[in-house]
């Protein structure tokens, strides 16, 4: 193991692996983070649990040269990522890891702990208190936590029967729409243009080439929607409101489940995360369709609620 590490106090690490890039924070047992870097994807279903394995043990040695920490004082490693809702996948991707970091150093783990993106993020938003999230990039999840600790889920199902309100969602129906405004099933759509100027997309062929042969990510044209409902495309606007009464479905469905008057909500994700379009007008339909909902900002990032968890798990 390659490290010039000369500090010898007890630290924990935590790690966000998401679909496109993997965050990494070392910490200190009082929370104060000492080195922080960043790596490709992480999504393990996708990209296979080997790749990710070297990938989340690169970022834990990383970390220790740059922090001059050595590995052996690490208590706990806690890593979140995308896609690690069930047990038989969390078993899976832990075991790979554990297995390419002792094949290759001499350490072992003290505690590595796997858990969802979406945990982490929770724990990152409230700094470990009660509270919900609200997440909307590719996909679409909610996760929240009441004062006992209990764990609450809605949505989550994925791009074929679920994630509503996500980028994937969005965008296909923006593709939709721009299919029926090829062959004049509706009207014409200021996506139209906007896909042939950053995708190419200029006739009914280009655009079913582009889905059905070259595996186009339909969250890409999700930014795109948001855009031309900003400038006034009553049909983006329609899918855009479409989408968040789905969002705002989420919502009361938790609300009734954790059974309080009023929750405090994060948005995080790629779509809500910066205001927008779609942010205001979420917004404006929770106020008017339900009550007693506090939309608040994150107070940190998932890669520092995995450092919660972590420390949650270790005896100080």
């Amino acid at each position: 193991m390659e490290q010039n590490a000369t500090n010898n106090g007890k630290y924990v690490i935590g790690i966000d692996g998401g679909a496109t890039k993997t965050t990494a924070v070392l910490s200190d047992l009082n929370g104060k983070i000492l080195a922080q870097k960043s790596s490709g994807p992480a999504n393990f279903l996708i990209i296979g649990c080997d790749k990710v394995a070297k990938t989340i043990s690169d970022l834990i040695l990383d970390l220790c040269n740059e922090a001059e920490v050595n590995a052996q004082n690490i208590e706990a490693v806690c890593v979140g990522l995308t896609g690690a809702g069930r047990e038989s996948d969390v078993e899976k991707i832990k075991n790979a890891i554990t297995e390419y970091w002792n094949s290759n150093y001499s350490i072992p783990f003290k505690k590595l702990i796997i858990t969802s993106d979406a945990r982490i993020a929770l724990e990152g938003a409230f700094s470990g208190r009660p509270g919900i999230i609200l997440i909307a990039g590719t996909g679409s999840i909610m996760f929240g936590k009441d004062r006992s600790g209990a764990l609450y889920r809605v949505g989550g199902f994925g791009r074929y029967i679920g994630d509503e309100g996500g980028g994937y969602s969005i965008g296909r129906q923006g593709l939709q729409a721009v299919a029926k405004s090829f062959d004049g099933r509706c009207s014409e759509t200021k996506l139209t243009q906007l896909l042939a100027e950053r995708f190419g997309i200029k006739s009914a062929e280009d655009l079913i080439n582009k889905v059905y042969k070259e595996n186009f990510d339909f969250s890409e044209v999700a930014p795109l929607v948001i855009q031309c409902a900003e400038d006034g495309d009553e049909s983006c606007r329609e899918i855009l409101r479409k989408e968040a009464e789905e969002l705002v479905l989420h919502i009361k469905a938790i609300k009734d489940k954790i059974r309080v008057r009023t929750v405090y909500i994060a948005f995080i994700g790629g779509l809500l995360s910066q205001e927008n379009y779609y942010t205001k007008l979420l917004r404006k339909i929770i106020l008017q369709k339900v009550e007693g909902v506090n939309v608040i900002l994150p107070e940190h990032p998932p890669a520092y609620g995995a450092v919660i968890l972590a420390m949650n798990e270790i005896q100080f």
